[in-house]
């Protein structure tokens, strides 16, 4: 029988920001501080390290006198990765007896020493990005309940921040909606998921059919996208994604400044109409039925003054809800959902 991998994690967190410089390869970090601020005593950076969640500064020594009982790795550098400059700090923290947990791609056993530190401390390393074995091919079958795929322009422009914000908006409308994390991040932050960008490619549109199975038929999962169908890179993760989830309803996810592809700067980002119009074709595979049925935007690049502006030129043009879900919430989308789906017309 095929599991959702569940990760049971030690709070609170010491985020380890290693010495990025750019917040794309910071968020798994800020999307825990985002969602999960109650289990957050502080971060720990390297020299060079320009991004600042806003949380306290600690050494990992302070931090487990703060109540710190896991180091988590918030970053994910292209390639997944774990510095060679690392293993002072992981070393110093499992030694200190904090479980080790990263959503990275390398084993954390290979980083010098620290499955013998680990083990002297009796600290565990856990490595999420590891798929479960014995995943499924997908089948195509109709699935009972409803399901909602966070889609984008590109990667890292808030398909994870918009899933969750759409899950909170539904259930203070009282509806059954639950939040299927497919990323690393996504799943510290659920307990339970599956990370597709480590699943064998034949097996991608099993796993999101594991991950979004049959339920309720008034029950909403709202699943998690990843990478963009126009992103060379994870175009591939995108698509099985699309066929598996089988989705009801796409909300597209939009970075209001990006205008290149953030892992092929030589590809100009494509325009929300073409973004709409090919997941619509390609989601029709498995359910010929799918709608659209809004845009999240990320528009914090933005001037204050220029929000509201943009996101309503971007209403006129699509004719869907647009919103930032940090800045204005998922209600208005929600309220679209619940008019199509939930037979209240009378609320349009």
């Amino acid at each position: 029988m095929n599991q959702i991998t569940n990760v049971q994690l030690k709070t609170p967190y010491l985020v380890f920001l290693g010495d990025v410089t750019e917040m794309l390869y910071a968020k798994t970090g800020a999307g825990i501080v985002q969602w999960c601020p109650e289990a957050v005593v502080g971060q720990i950076r390297l020299p060079g390290c320009s991004i600042d969640l806003g949380v306290p500064e600690l050494s990992i020594q302070n931090a487990v006198l703060a109540g710190a009982r896991s180091l988590i790795i918030g970053v994910a550098p292209m390639g997944g990765g774990i510095g060679a400059n690392w293993s002072k700090v992981l070393n110093e923290a499992a030694a200190m007896g904090m479980d080790i947990v990263s959503g990275l791609h390398t084993d954390l056993a290979e980083t010098p020493g620290l499955v013998e530190t680990a083990s002297a401390s009796g600290a565990a390393l856990i490595n999420v990005r590891r798929a479960p074995p014995r995943l499924p091919i997908g089948t195509g079958e109709k699935r009972t309940g409803l399901r909602l795929l966070t889609v984008g322009t590109d990667c890292a422009v808030g398909k994870k921040y918009s899933a969750l914000a759409l899950v909170k908006a539904m259930r203070e409308q009282g509806m059954q909606a639950t939040f299927r994390a497919t990323g690393q991040t996504g799943i510290m932050i659920a307990g339970s998921g599956i990370p597709v960008d480590s699943v064998v490619s034949d097996f991608i549109c099993g796993a999101a059919e594991v991950i979004s199975p049959a339920n309720h038929k008034e029950h909403w999962d709202v699943i998690e996208g990843q990478g963009s169908l126009f992103n060379p890179s994870y175009a591939g993760v995108s698509l099985g994604l699309l066929h598996g989830s089988q989705p009801d309803a796409l909300v597209v996810c939009h970075d209001a400044t990006r205008t290149q592809i953030s892992t092929c700067k030589q590809y100009e980002l494509p325009s929300i109409r073409e973004c709409i119009a090919l997941n619509l074709q390609c989601a029709r595979l498995t359910n010929p039925k799918v709608r659209c049925v809004g845009i999240c935007v990320n528009t914090s690049g933005l001037a204050p003054h220029k929000r509201t502006a943009y996101l309503q030129a971007l209403t006129q043009e699509t004719g869907l809800l647009c919103v930032d879900p940090l800045t204005d919430g998922c209600a208005s989308i929600v309220d679209e959902i619940q008019r199509v789906w939930h037979g209240q017309a009378e609320l349009a």
